[in-house]
């Protein structure tokens, strides 16, 4: 038996989507978006978020057509978008449905219910409206209407080359 140093089921770089390994190299903010109450809580890590500055603020999310929170979001649905912070890596996981959860993945971290939707205590976060839902690429596009917001002291963390990263 010979040992690789290289994973073996993952390809080479030449065999690999070139846009996947351009976005790949962004940075990426990482954040779980939950909406819902008791057993109809549904939640997902995303990454695609861009936060828009006005009156009122608002809030673009690109998130899986096909994931539970995509299939729990309609215009009027309440969410909370909180804002992940380094050590949140197998929370994050989890909520991309990468990570075992047994009992569900709202047994991990410590979650707080709020009038948008579960939010993650100790975590910066914001609560939202969603005003449109659009299909884009093989994302639903999500905008809403920011209404709340709580920023703690820790930074945030960000995604890229499948790693996750400390902000601070």
């Amino acid at each position: 038996m010979t040992i690789h140093s290289e994973h073996p089921f993952v390809p080479a770089d030449r065999d690999k989507d070139a846009f996947r390994r351009l976005r790949g190299r962004l940075p990426a903010p990482v954040t779980i978006v939950a909406t819902g109450t008791g057993r109809a809580r549904a939640g997902l890590t995303v990454s695609s978020v861009l936060l828009v500055d006005g009156e009122p603020p608002r809030i673009e999310l690109l998130v899986d057509p096909d994931s539970d929170l995509g299939e729990s979001l309609e215009v009027g649905a309440r969410a909370a978008a909180s804002v992940l912070q380094p050590g949140d890596d197998y929370l994050a996981e989890v909520f991309a449905g990468l990570a075992p959860a047994p009992g569900g993945m709202f047994t991990v971290g410590r979650w707080a219910d709020s009038a948008w939707g579960p939010r993650l205590e100790e975590r910066s976060w914001c609560g939202l409206t969603v005003d449109e839902l659009t299909e884009i690429g093989w994302s639903l596009r999500v905008t809403g209407t920011v209404h709340e917001v709580a920023v703690e002291a820790a930074t945030g963390a960000a995604h890229a080359r499948g790693r996750f990263h400390d902000l601070g």
